[in-house]
């Protein structure tokens, strides 16, 4: 595709076919044949995305707002100083606290306990993958890292004859959130360092539909909540936009021995059932319970983003009057349906990974999953980061 050069104002209008500096060559060009997402290519006074000027990182975070994830290339000798410098300038409301409690999050009976380890010098950079890794990566001993696999997590397993057939799932579609006392973060950047084939394809079947998704072994999946919003009825819309999400306390460890749905958008309620009762939680707080809107808004383009974490949710509430609409297994089965129209194949961005990747992802816009199967031996290196926020994402009405 060809880019230009132009100087940008200060509201990108979403239609900007690319976006650029006129001082600097920095640009931000649409990824071709895809709903949304861009590829950023940087300026030649740097290649450290965290070091752009003022006037290059501004277009940078509009991009980012308009376009949901950027692709940075040849970004493999990224420190996890500079990612998390990165990280954390997307939003001046961000601490340093990860966007998880690293103790909860690494509890035993988490879900989330095998996810990944932390960089030991720099903690809100997480390493994800697969594999055994020799020591000497970032101050780390041997270390093992456990790609996430469906077979650990759905209820209904692909058969050995899907398997051979080279169907994969969407694990768990999320966002990157605590959802407990933590704001979520409002960007995660993740850094592709070791990655499998970019040639070997797997395959999505979508269940009660003759869909199916392509993808490359390991695509990162990526599905926009704008796209969600606006492929709603105007009823949904309507009660998209009065409705609260109340998430479950330490929701991670509450969901931890349940089962997702096939497609990885929610969790089967099951009798008996298999949520872990309130009081056999580690201490929790009422006041730290989280409750967002089912709606966010793009602070950029205004536009509203149907966001929800649909595997932590435990009830759907009135906005306005606080009556509790759905409970539990009700609401799972309302989150499932709002959103999995924005997860079918032509709404959805995944992302195949060359080494030196980078993804800028705006948290607080798309919702992602794992995809992928691998050999217990295949390696895969990736460093992610996220920072919980100082302020919890709104809805203006």
């Amino acid at each position: 595709m060809t880019t230009t050069t132009a100087t940008v104002p200060s509201t990108i209008i979403s239609s900007t076919p690319t976006l650029s500096l006129s001082a600097t060559p920095l640009t931000v060009t649409p990824l071709a044949g895809e709903p949304f997402g861009a590829v950023v290519k940087m300026p030649p006074y740097t290649n450290d995305p965290s070091a752009l000027n003022e006037s290059d990182f501004k277009i940078l975070k509009e991009a980012l707002l308009t376009y949901s994830v950027l692709v940075v290339p040849n970004q493999a000798n990224l420190s996890p100083e500079s990612q998390h410098k990165l990280t954390t300038r997307f939003d001046p409301s961000t601490g340093t606290q990860y966007g998880h409690d690293e103790k909860i999050f690494h509890s035993t009976k988490s879900i989330l306990a095998k996810d990944g380890k932390c960089v030991p010098r720099r903690p809100e950079v997480m390493m994800v993958g697969n594999g055994t890794f020799e020591a000497g990566h970032e101050g780390m001993k041997e270390f093992k890292l456990e790609h996430p696999t469906h077979h650990t997590f759905h209820k209904k397993l692909l058969t050995e004859e899907e398997m051979a057939d080279g169907q994969t799932r969407f694990y768990r579609w999320h966002i990157d959130a605590a959802l407990y006392e933590l704001a979520p973060p409002v960007v995660t950047t993740l850094l592709g360092l070791i990655v499998p084939s970019t040639t070997e394809k797997q395959k999505i079947l979508y269940e009660g539909s003759d869909e199916v998704k392509e993808v490359v072994k390991g695509a990162t999946a990526f599905a926009s909540g704008k796209i969600a919003f606006d492929l709603l009825s105007e009823e949904d819309k309507e009660f998209a936009l009065n409705t609260t999400v109340v998430y479950a306390p330490h929701p991670y460890i509450y969901i931890n021995n349940c089962k997702a749905t096939s497609d990885g958008l929610t969790i089967e309620s099951e009798e008996p059932p298999k949520e872990t009762p309130f009081d056999e939680l580690p201490t929790w707080e009422e006041s730290k319970v989280k409750r967002l809107p089912l709606v966010w808004t793009n602070p950029i383009t205004k536009n509203p983003h149907l966001q929800v974490h649909g595997c932590c949710v435990y009830q759907l509430v009135n906005s306005k009057t606080g009556e509790v609409v759905a409970e539990l297994k009700e609401a799972r089965k309302i989150v499932q349906r709002l959103m999995r129209p924005a997860i079918m194949p032509k709404q959805i961005y995944c992302h195949g990974w060359n080494a030196g990747d980078l993804c800028i992802f705006h948290n607080r816009g798309v919702i992602h999953s794992v995809t992928g199967e691998f050999g217990r031996e295949e390696k895969r290196l990736m460093h992610q980061c996220n920072v919980a926020s100082g302020e919890d994402p709104f809805l203006l009405k």
